[in-house]
């Protein structure tokens, strides 16, 4: 039988928020256009600097003078960011909310920058209702490495089988599967209610 887990930690793009950059950009430019753009441009590249720490506007806006003939559309990532991160996925927070009024600990683990994590906490006030949050902005390393799983541990003295882990992207969940830890690959919210019933959660 499936240990009980005795936290629950959740990634935030994709499992609570939805993140989908491409979206944007597609109504703006259709599907070949945007297609070129991030193949030319390469924007993950930069919101993977703002991930780690760095400044949020100031490094978007210092790649778009790297690429000065799509100047305005990077500068979009920052200044219309906030339409990337929508909508919220209702049925998920939904979860957490049934879990924490359970008595279960549940924790944030995501890649997010330190000031689009503040700009979000002004639209999605649920993301203030962790019990502990680890964001790589703060923390200054980002998943899959290593260390920011050693942090979780450390910061809530539980390891392995007593953490349950759900996020959208096979590498982070292979990094904590290294660790023993349970895991769903988040694909929808109906999936992991069913991953959470079967490890004896109440959701």
């Amino acid at each position: 039988m499936t240990e009980t887990p005795r936290a629950v930690i959740f990634d935030i793009g994709n499992v609570l928020i939805t993140w989908n950059p491409e979206r944007l950009y597609r109504e703006l430019m259709g599907e070949e256009k945007m297609q070129h753009f991030f193949a030319t441009v390469d924007p993950h590249e930069m919101n993977e600097l703002v991930d780690q720490g760095h400044p949020f506007r100031e490094t978007i806006y210092a790649h778009a003078e790297k690429h000065p003939e799509y100047r305005d559309e990077i500068r979009l990532w920052h200044d219309r960011w906030i339409e990337m991160a929508s909508p919220t996925i209702d049925d998920s927070v939904a979860m957490l909310r049934s879990l924490r009024a359970s008595g279960v600990p549940c924790h944030a683990l995501s890649n997010f920058g330190i000031e689009s994590f503040a700009y979000a906490l002004t639209h999605y006030p649920f993301l203030d209702e962790f019990d502990t949050r680890f964001i790589s902005g703060h923390l200054k390393v980002t998943k899959p490495s290593a260390r920011i799983y050693e942090i979780v541990e450390e910061e809530t003295a539980l390891t392995g089988a007593e953490l349950f882990f759900t996020d959208d992207r096979a590498d982070n969940i292979d990094a904590a599967v290294a660790r023993g830890w349970q895991t769903h690959l988040f694909e929808g919210p109906a999936g992991l209610r069913e991953a959470l019933k079967s490890r004896g959660l109440p959701v």
